[in-house]
């Protein structure tokens, strides 16, 4: 949830990163490709982006056998009474690689929105997974948001840490769990909470369709109003790839 009121004025389904894990980037090595999905609720490390409505997504990426790729992906976003939010356009490039069992992941991702929101920002991430273990560590690089007095949205000063374990348990169904941790000034401003917090969930599919139970400790502004983002979620999507 982004705090329009301290304004004044963020699957691949659910995107807590709001694009499909680079891990994967060399599956279409030096092609094009896209991605559609529709979801009960877009969920943003947590955090409903559409006050608990559907949203329609996707997005188009391109991946070279270096390892760089580039995309970029859109869905529709709602903040309540606000009418500066409609939509969420993100531009993200970075490079996946290998060294021995260990998969890299590093890059740069950018997030537009309307033009009246005047809050767009931009991460740079790196990533790492063994196995069926994976970990993000997201920083703020960037952002056109002002610092109202007493904050910092300089370089690094806002974080997202993300852990991941996935597995297979037969006909295709796969398990994933999550949880992260979104903390700093921008974050707070950002999410329309007073503190950092904690988000987990769960996640079974089969095919393109997922079915997720998520949460998070998350008290005050985030929590209110339509968001409701103190209860836990039951999010339904499909999505699907398209080789280009």
């Amino acid at each position: 949830m982004k705090n329009t009121n301290s304004r004044t004025k963020l699957g691949a389904i659910l995107l807590p990163t709001a694009f499909a894990c680079a891990f994967a980037s060399t599956t279409h090595a030096g092609e094009w490709s896209a991605n559609a999905s529709m979801t009960s609720n877009y969920i943003w490390r947590g955090l409903t982006q559409t006050e608990n409505e559907a949203a329609v997504q996707g997005g188009i990426d391109y991946a070279s056998d270096s390892g760089f790729y580039i995309g970029t992906w859109a869905s529709n976003v709602n903040y309540g009474p606000s009418d500066v939010y409609s939509y969420e356009h993100d531009v993200y490039a970075g490079f996946a690689f290998d060294t021995g069992a260990v998969s890299w992941d590093v890059g740069y991702l950018y997030y537009n929105y309307d033009k009246e929101a005047n809050f767009d920002f931009g991460e740079v991430y790196v990533g790492a997974g063994i196995g069926g273990f994976s970990a993000k560590f997201n920083v703020l690089a960037n952002t056109e948001a002002d610092e109202a007095e007493g904050q910092d949205f300089g370089f690094g000063e806002a974080y997202y840490l993300s852990l991941d374990y996935g597995f297979e348990v037969g006909n295709g169904v796969g398990i994933g769990l999550h949880v992260g941790h979104h903390d700093g000034d921008f974050a707070e401003a950002f999410n329309g909470n007073a503190e950092g917090y904690y988000d987990y969930n769960v996640t079974v599919s089969k095919g393109g369709f997922t079915f997720m139970i998520s949460d998070t400790d998350v008290k005050g502004g985030a929590a209110e109003g339509g968001y409701d983002n103190d209860q836990i979620k039951f999010v339904v999507s499909y999505a699907v790839d398209i080789a280009l």
